[in-house]
């Protein structure tokens, strides 16, 4: 989904500090690529439109609902999400360790993995008050058990401890602490792949082969394990994080045949034919048993190997026809999708909030077609309103003094959930 050749600057850092200039030339030769000026709109792009995909998945099934791309393939816009945030937090933070060294981006990382778990415990709070107050105002224990927060009425000493701990979650709220974890582990991450990146990605992926050959995990309170494992999703993020430091400039040439092409189309063209039979039973028939037996179950969970795949074919299919100098990226009718983008764990949070009040609308006003369809463009427009707002009181922030250097405004690059 980002970019590839064309956006891969590979610049050496240039400074009028001697001494940083000095450490610069003694590093190790990488492609680092250093943040320009500019942002790099494709980014924002989509993952304000995962922002809006996940908040329409996470409603009851509507009108929009057959505009998401996880029913037409295997993968959906968690995969866009995290892979875009491995990117752009090696892109930030990687230039932070080239620069500051080590411990300094270290730091960095830390607070920004502070900042998202005191998100995470916020939108906690707000969530568990909000379905608790629907229930008992309306009378409707159900809200408790459907949103999987009966355990906490129960015990909810027991609980918030293991809220904190990240193991007890909500429904909808498995990508912050899964967002949380691969952080926590990126200093390491970016350390290794200053010197060896492609030894880095080789270990992420046998990482994700231990993780389905001894069935690794993370267990979840009360039972079951993490909606999505870590052991498993990292991959995705350091695949991202290796794009953003080289790898995609590396795979310019592969990503620019006509076969590589061809091959991702009939990929997709094959993982559209399967999703067919999800939805028309009549359609079944056509798939051979032994590709059924091999296929399913077609594992979320653990990043089944054929949703990644899916995922590198949209992707090179999206690097092949949309240029990082496209013109529709300034265009006003992409502008809300961009500013959700940029500002993606504020936008992230806002919408857990309406998904359960848009689910609670639908239950005790109207669950027509119509109210769907209001509902899902109500909430849009309350996500878009509220990234521009965002934007509007960042840009004054700035204008006032208060924001620092635009370096450190780059850094917003590798926020969000």
């Amino acid at each position: 989904m980002t970019s590839v050749a064309d956006s891969i600057t590979g610049a050496s850092i240039a400074d009028d500090d001697g001494a940083r200039a000095t450490a610069a030339a003694s590093a190790p030769p990488v492609s680092f690529p250093v943040a320009g000026t500019e942002r790099e709109l494709r980014l924002d792009l989509f993952r304000g439109l995962a922002l809006w995909l996940i908040f329409i998945d996470h409603l009851p099934p509507n009108i929009l609902t057959w505009f998401t791309i996880r029913n037409y393939g295997f993968s959906d816009a968690t995969e866009i999400f995290i892979f875009i945030s491995g990117y752009t937090a090696a892109f930030v933070y990687g230039r932070a360790m080239l620069e500051r060294g080590f411990i300094v981006a270290t730091a960095r990382i830390l607070k920004r993995v502070w900042q998202i778990y005191v998100a995470h415990v916020f939108l906690f709070t707000i969530f568990l008050a909000e379905i608790s107050y629907v229930a008992s105002h309306f009378e409707n224990p159900l809200y408790t058990e459907e949103m999987g927060i009966l355990d906490f009425l129960k015990q909810p000493d027991v609980t918030i401890v293991q809220a904190l701990l990240l193991k007890f979650r909500p429904v909808n709220m498995d990508v912050l602490p899964l967002y949380i974890v691969l952080m926590l582990f990126l200093p390491p991450i970016l350390w290794l792949m200053e010197r060896k990146p492609d030894v880095t990605l080789g270990l992420s992926v046998l990482l994700y082969a231990a993780t389905w050959e001894f069935d690794l995990y993370l267990s979840a309170y009360p039972n079951g394990v993490w909606f999505f494992n870590p052991f498993a999703w990292q991959l995705l993020f350091v695949f991202g994080a290796w794009c953003a430091l080289g790898g995609a400039k590396r795979m310019s040439r592969i990503l620019s045949s006509p076969v590589t092409t061809w091959i991702c189309f009939a990929y997709l063209f094959a993982a559209f034919c399967v999703t067919l039979t999800w939805y028309f039973p009549q359609f079944y028939h056509f798939m051979p048993r032994r590709i059924e037996q091999w296929m399913y179950p077609i594992n979320k969970t653990d990043l089944d190997v054929l949703r990644f795949a899916h995922f590198l074919a949209l992707s090179a299919i999206t690097v092949r026809f949309l240029p990082r100098d496209w013109p529709g990226l300034k265009s006003p009718w992409l502008r809300p999708l961009i500013l959700c983008g940029q500002h993606s764990l504020e936008i992230f949070c806002l919408g857990v909030f309406l998904a359960f009040a848009g689910h609670f609308v639908l239950a005790e006003v109207s669950g027509g077609a119509g109210m769907h369809f209001v509902i899902s463009i109500s909430g849009i427009v309350i996500m878009s309103a509220a990234a521009w707002v965002f934007s509007w009181y960042k840009d004054v922030a700035a204008k006032s003094g208060t924001r620092g250097k635009s370096s450190d405004a780059n850094a917003d690059m590798a926020g969000g959930a």
